[in-house]
């Protein structure tokens, strides 16, 4: 059997967790900076910078492809159709996640806009 005083220790461990969960989101709330300061403190990137370099990871992708499918197409050798395949839905994944993603983006900025202060 479990006894009394291990379950009392368990419930006062559980209790000062939830202490400290509490006294941490308060002092979030208090500093509505503090979101822009973390992002910050990370890398330096912006959001911006990352979603250029997706654009332009996607068409490296699509150049690739399509450099692949010209090398095949003139018969160079050591160029495998399955190669060329790959690349060319590589490049078709990443392009469609990357609408996706600029969907989603104008979708919320729809949102935000339409939000009254």
């Amino acid at each position: 059997m479990i006894e009394r005083a291990e379950i009392n220790a368990v419930l006062q461990q559980m209790r000062e967790v939830k202490m400290q969960a509490q006294q941490g989101m308060s002092s979030e709330i208090s500093r509505p900076t503090a979101i822009r300061q973390v992002a910050d403190e990370q890398n330096g990137e912006s959001f911006a910078d990352l979603f250029k370099g997706a654009i332009d990871g996607v068409n490296n992708a699509q150049a690739q492809a399509k450099s692949l499918a010209t090398s095949y197409e003139q018969g160079s050798a050591g160029v495998d159709l399955h190669q060329v395949m790959i690349s060319m839905e590589k490049a078709s994944v990443s392009f469609q996640a990357l609408t996706q993603v600029r969907n989603k983006m104008i979708s919320a900025y729809e949102d935000v806009i339409k939000m009254s202060i």
